[in-house]
Protein backbone atom coordinates (compact mmCIF):
# COMPACT_ATOMS: atom_id res chain seq x y z
CA UNK A 1 0.00 0.00 0.00
CA UNK A 2 1.46 3.67 -0.88
CA UNK A 3 1.69 6.26 1.95
CA UNK A 4 -0.97 8.11 0.02
CA UNK A 5 -3.38 5.53 0.43
CA UNK A 6 -2.32 4.46 3.77
CA UNK A 7 -2.85 8.29 4.82
CA UNK A 8 -6.15 8.26 2.65
CA UNK A 9 -7.71 4.98 4.48
CA UNK A 10 -6.35 6.13 8.35
CA UNK A 11 -8.10 9.18 7.47
CA UNK A 12 -11.46 8.22 6.47
CA UNK A 13 -11.82 4.74 7.45
CA UNK A 14 -13.37 5.58 11.26
CA UNK A 15 -15.47 8.73 10.24
CA UNK A 16 -16.92 7.06 7.11
CA UNK A 17 -17.80 3.66 9.09
CA UNK A 18 -19.58 6.03 11.94
CA UNK A 19 -21.30 8.16 9.37
CA UNK A 20 -22.62 5.20 7.58
CA UNK A 21 -23.72 3.52 11.10
CA UNK A 22 -25.64 7.40 12.32
CA UNK A 23 -27.28 7.19 8.87
CA UNK A 24 -28.41 3.72 8.46
CA UNK A 25 -29.68 4.19 12.14
CA UNK A 26 -31.65 7.30 11.73
CA UNK A 27 -33.02 5.94 8.28
CA UNK A 28 -34.12 2.69 9.66
CA UNK A 29 -35.96 5.11 12.76
CA UNK A 30 -37.81 6.71 10.07
CA UNK A 31 -38.89 3.72 8.28
CA UNK A 32 -39.38 1.51 11.38
CA UNK A 33 -42.21 4.44 12.04
CA UNK A 34 -44.27 3.74 9.37
CA UNK A 35 -45.06 0.34 11.18
CA UNK A 36 -45.76 1.89 14.67
CA UNK A 37 -42.49 1.20 16.18
CA UNK A 38 -38.86 1.75 16.86
CA UNK A 39 -35.34 0.68 15.62
CA UNK A 40 -34.90 0.01 19.74
CA UNK A 41 -38.16 -1.85 19.40
CA UNK A 42 -37.64 -3.62 16.46
CA UNK A 43 -34.00 -5.08 17.09
CA UNK A 44 -35.69 -6.37 20.80
CA UNK A 45 -38.44 -7.86 18.69
CA UNK A 46 -36.15 -9.63 16.97
CA UNK A 47 -34.02 -11.06 19.65
CA UNK A 48 -36.78 -12.24 21.50
CA UNK A 49 -37.62 -13.73 18.01
CA UNK A 50 -35.01 -15.50 17.22
CA UNK A 51 -34.03 -16.66 20.63
CA UNK A 52 -37.41 -17.73 22.54
CA UNK A 53 -37.34 -17.38 25.84
CA UNK A 54 -34.20 -15.06 26.25
CA UNK A 55 -33.53 -13.83 29.64
CA UNK A 56 -33.91 -9.84 30.00
CA UNK A 57 -30.42 -9.20 31.49
CA UNK A 58 -28.71 -10.99 28.37
CA UNK A 59 -30.27 -8.67 25.78
CA UNK A 60 -29.47 -5.67 28.07
CA UNK A 61 -25.78 -7.11 27.41
CA UNK A 62 -26.09 -7.93 23.63
CA UNK A 63 -27.44 -4.60 23.18
CA UNK A 64 -25.26 -2.75 25.67
CA UNK A 65 -28.33 -1.13 27.64
CA UNK A 66 -28.85 0.20 30.57
CA UNK A 67 -31.52 -2.43 32.11
CA UNK A 68 -33.93 0.62 33.07
CA UNK A 69 -33.92 1.50 29.89
CA UNK A 70 -34.44 -2.07 28.30
CA UNK A 71 -36.73 -2.00 30.74
CA UNK A 72 -38.93 0.61 29.47
CA UNK A 73 -38.72 -0.73 26.11
CA UNK A 74 -39.83 -3.94 27.05
CA UNK A 75 -42.75 -2.76 28.65
CA UNK A 76 -43.86 -0.58 25.45
CA UNK A 77 -43.29 -3.98 23.40
CA UNK A 78 -45.61 -6.16 26.23
CA UNK A 79 -48.21 -3.14 26.51
CA UNK A 80 -48.54 -3.25 22.63
CA UNK A 81 -49.17 -7.11 22.78
CA UNK A 82 -46.19 -8.50 21.05
CA UNK A 83 -44.09 -10.20 23.63
CA UNK A 84 -44.54 -11.23 27.20
CA UNK A 85 -42.43 -11.85 30.26
CA UNK A 86 -42.32 -14.91 32.16
CA UNK A 87 -40.44 -15.81 35.29
CA UNK A 88 -37.95 -18.53 34.98
CA UNK A 89 -38.48 -21.68 36.76
CA UNK A 90 -35.65 -22.17 38.59
CA UNK A 91 -35.16 -18.32 39.55
CA UNK A 92 -38.18 -16.53 39.55
CA UNK A 93 -36.50 -13.24 39.44
CA UNK A 94 -35.21 -13.52 36.45
CA UNK A 95 -37.73 -12.84 33.61
CA UNK A 96 -37.28 -14.59 29.85
CA UNK A 97 -39.07 -12.82 27.54
CA UNK A 98 -41.44 -14.61 24.52
CA UNK A 99 -43.03 -13.73 21.43
CA UNK A 100 -46.97 -13.32 21.20
CA UNK A 101 -48.67 -14.69 18.06
CA UNK A 102 -49.82 -10.57 17.33
CA UNK A 103 -46.20 -10.10 16.53
CA UNK A 104 -46.12 -12.40 13.78
CA UNK A 105 -47.97 -9.89 10.98
CA UNK A 106 -45.29 -7.20 12.39
CA UNK A 107 -42.29 -9.27 11.61
CA UNK A 108 -43.95 -10.06 8.54
CA UNK A 109 -43.41 -6.39 7.59
CA UNK A 110 -40.22 -5.73 9.20
CA UNK A 111 -38.29 -8.43 7.07
CA UNK A 112 -39.56 -6.86 4.02
CA UNK A 113 -38.72 -3.69 5.69
CA UNK A 114 -35.34 -4.92 6.29
CA UNK A 115 -34.38 -5.69 2.66
CA UNK A 116 -36.10 -2.31 1.41
CA UNK A 117 -33.39 -0.63 4.18
CA UNK A 118 -30.62 -3.17 2.63
CA UNK A 119 -31.14 -2.48 -1.12
CA UNK A 120 -31.47 1.21 -0.44
CA UNK A 121 -27.95 1.26 1.61
CA UNK A 122 -26.82 -0.85 -1.40
CA UNK A 123 -28.34 0.67 -4.04
CA UNK A 124 -25.73 1.05 -7.10
CA UNK A 125 -23.42 -1.96 -5.33
CA UNK A 126 -23.18 -5.31 -7.54
CA UNK A 127 -24.85 -8.17 -5.64
CA UNK A 128 -21.33 -10.22 -5.35
CA UNK A 129 -19.48 -6.69 -4.38
CA UNK A 130 -21.96 -6.43 -1.56
CA UNK A 131 -21.49 -9.80 -0.64
CA UNK A 132 -17.46 -9.10 -0.43
CA UNK A 133 -18.56 -5.95 1.31
CA UNK A 134 -20.54 -8.06 4.58
CA UNK A 135 -17.78 -10.91 4.39
CA UNK A 136 -15.30 -7.53 5.14
CA UNK A 137 -17.09 -5.89 7.48
CA UNK A 138 -17.56 -9.62 9.01
CA UNK A 139 -13.74 -9.81 9.26
CA UNK A 140 -13.37 -6.14 10.45
CA UNK A 141 -16.07 -6.73 13.52
CA UNK A 142 -13.62 -9.76 14.60
CA UNK A 143 -10.51 -8.18 14.70
CA UNK A 144 -12.28 -4.95 16.64
CA UNK A 145 -13.97 -7.72 18.85
CA UNK A 146 -10.94 -9.73 19.47
CA UNK A 147 -8.53 -6.38 20.03
CA UNK A 148 -10.81 -5.48 22.85
CA UNK A 149 -10.63 -8.91 23.98
CA UNK A 150 -6.94 -9.00 24.54
CA UNK A 151 -7.08 -5.34 26.01
CA UNK A 152 -9.00 -6.99 28.76
CA UNK A 153 -7.68 -9.79 29.29
CA UNK A 154 -10.84 -11.91 28.41
CA UNK A 155 -10.76 -15.03 26.60
CA UNK A 156 -12.01 -14.90 22.54
CA UNK A 157 -15.89 -15.82 21.67
CA UNK A 158 -18.12 -15.09 18.75
CA UNK A 159 -20.48 -12.86 19.03
CA UNK A 160 -24.37 -14.05 18.30
CA UNK A 161 -25.41 -13.10 15.47
CA UNK A 162 -28.90 -10.41 16.35
CA UNK A 163 -31.13 -7.20 14.73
Amino acid sequence: MTPTMTHSVDHDFMFVFAEVQRLLRAYADRQAARHGITRAQWAVLAKVARCEGVKQSEIAEQMEMQPITLTRLIDRLCDAGWIERRSDDSDRRVKRLHLQKAALPLLDQLAGLKSEITATALSGISPPDAQRLVAQMQIIKENLRSAIQQCSGEPARKEQRYG
